[in-house]
């Protein structure tokens, strides 16, 4: 037996196959709305990476997102967070490294390996498309009501837990990437 929740709130058994009928128009539903909003979200994160465009890629981008989150990282650790193979990362990092947002160091631990981190210039132009894609997304929130705003940090909650992302960070500035 399944329950499910009726207009009113009140939760009435239903039969197996019954409530199969409901969670797939639900399913439907649901992920046509999260596609719509993915729609929304993906523009503000164009328009917030834009002024950084001069200067990095969206690829690059998201590697000094991954850095950022991470903090120092070895080469073959960050091609995994970013799904790359190890070369790719490698001409992404010297890219960036000519660009003076990435520095690279031997690892005193072992010192065949190259650790990688942030530089304040790479730190800064994350903070600087946080902030934008942050002020544009607190737009949006505030046009809701609040007891849609509410509901929203629930099913989002939930979402980004059955997708497995790690909650936001506690600083000020969190970068909003891909991991």
């Amino acid at each position: 037996m399944a329950y499910r929740v009726v207009q009113n709130g009140y939760k009435g058994r239903v039969d197996s196959q019954a409530a199969g009928q409901a969670d797939t128009g639900d399913v439907d539903a649901l992920t046509s709305a999260v596609l719509t909003a993915s729609r929304l979200l993906v523009a503000v994160s164009a328009r917030s990476l834009a002024m950084a465009e001069e200067r990095v890629t969206l690829p690059q981008f998201r590697m000094l997102v991954v850095l950022a989150s991470h903090g120092e990282t070895k080469l073959v650790a960050l091609a995994d967070a970013l799904a790359v193979n190890p070369s790719t990362a490698l001409r992404m990092v010297e890219r960036l490294s000519s660009a003076g947002l990435v520095s690279r160091r031997v690892n005193p631990a072992s010192r065949r390996e190259v650790v990688l981190r942030l530089t304040p210039a790479g730190q800064q132009i994350v903070d600087d498309v946080t902030a934008r894609r942050r002020q544009e997304i607190a737009a949006i929130v505030r046009r809701m009501a609040p007891r849609h705003r509410e509901g929203l940090i629930r099913a989002l909650r939930a979402f980004t837990d059955a997708g497995n992302e790690p909650a936001e960070q506690s600083r000020d500035l969190v970068p909003l990437g891909w991991e």
